[in-house]
């Protein structure tokens, strides 16, 4: 196990730090929301260490509350403020030996893969314990007592109808969850199908994290926006060939093929292939019931994609449009570098603004701005040399 870091440092020190070399600017409200997360570190450091849990152990904590009452942060706001920065400052300093952070969306997929597993444990008879929630949450809070979530959203039923449950399991073993999003806890899931089971999940959600909201009147991601000619519009005869000239590009005379990766006793189809980089049609991918792990499969498995025709998206289309919000925020949490043709400019591409929809939305054609700066760029660049 690595030695535990120094942990001196405050977000809000951090913050000070960097405004006073020049590498961002003063922003009061960002200093607010990094004294709210000052707090949640002040209480992690206070909590003792937890004790290994037995093969049992989920069932004598199934009920237990955690002792010390520490609870998280909800940051939400709009896109661009400084959400995920902060975040990411969080929790480099957290004093915790077992934590986790990661997309919503992936957390959820591997919450689904879980219970699936337990499910065939008890097929099978090797559990005769028929909830799969009390062993399923015991597991993932013996790998993290901290969750940082980016982007927290809810657009699928599947994860809507068990939030409360696995939620429950988890505060009550002492998980503390910090997490940013773009809507108030009252508006998660607001058109979704059966709302009002959901609703007890933001009632949970409130008692155990303080909300904050980050408005912060300047955009940074718009101010770094130096664009890259990796998004093309509108779809037409040029801008396929020029596709086709960037592609041919970076196959340096490498020969591209169709290919399936493996998944779950089944397999997703990729047009075009060859090493880390691929080429799908937005029919490809968001037309076919493609989901969270499917895309976060392709974001493993892939360093570019190139993604072309993504049409203007009407309410016909909106499981495609939910397709396309999970596939940009996975490709984003894991540095992925997009080429991608369509038929108008990102913020324009919803015909109409609805809701939830609208607000995940609106991050979407955020980050397929940023993912044209020359700061993701070479993030990508960096990420992908690390792995």
């Amino acid at each position: 196990m690595q030695p535990m870091p120094d942990y001196a440092l405050s977000v809000c020190e951090q913050l000070k730090a960097l405004t006073a070399s020049g590498a961002l600017q003063v922003d009061s409200a960002q200093m607010d929301v990094a004294k709210s997360l000052d707090r949640v570190l002040a209480g992690l450091k206070q909590r003792r260490p937890a004790a290994k849990s037995s093969a049992l152990g989920w069932l004598f904590a199934a009920k237990k509350k955690s002792a010390d009452g520490t609870k998280g942060l909800y940051i939400h706001g709009s896109v661009g403020r400084g959400k995920t920065m902060l975040m990411d400052m969080f929790f480099s300093m957290a004093p915790c030996r077992k934590k986790r952070r990661a997309h919503f969306h992936e957390f959820m997929a591997d919450v689904h893969n879980r219970i699936a597993a337990h499910r065939l444990k008890l097929k099978n008879g090797e559990t005769k314990q028929a909830d799969p929630m009390p062993p399923v949450a015991a597991a993932l809070y013996e790998e993290a007592e901290l969750l940082c979530f980016d982007e927290f959203t809810v657009t699928d039923i599947a994860d809507a109808m068990i939030l409360s449950r696995l939620f429950s399991e988890l505060f009550a073993r002492g998980c503390v969850l910090v997490a940013t999003s773009n809507v108030e806890p009252d508006n998660l899931y607001t058109d979704g199908l059966n709302r009002g089971l959901f609703l007890p999940f933001v009632a949970l959600l409130k008692q155990h994290v303080d909300v904050v909201t980050l408005d912060s009147p300047t955009d940074y991601r718009m101010e770094k926006l130096n664009s890259q000619p990796v998004y093309l519009v509108p779809i037409s005869e040029h801008n396929d060939m020029a596709m086709d000239a960037s592609w041919t590009q970076a196959l340096h005379g490498r020969k591209a093929q169709p290919l399936d990766i493996p998944m779950k006793g089944r397999h997703i189809h990729v047009p075009l292939a060859v090493d880390r980089m691929a080429r799908f049609s937005f029919a490809d991918l968001c037309d076919k019931p493609l989901g969270a792990a499917d895309f976060l499969a392709i974001a493993r498995r892939f360093d570019i994609v190139f993604v072309d025709h993504i049409p203007l998206l009407g309410p016909e289309k909106r499981n495609q449009i939910k397709r396309l919000i999970i596939l940009v925020d996975t490709f984003y949490d894991h540095a992925v570098r997009l080429y991608i043709s369509a038929a108008a400019m990102p913020e324009e591409l919803l015909v109409q603004r609805r809701g939830t929809e609208g607000f995940e939305f609106d991050r979407t054609a955020s980050r397929l701005f940023e993912m044209r700066s020359a700061e993701y760029l070479a993030l990508h660049h960096e990420k992908r040399a690390a792995e």
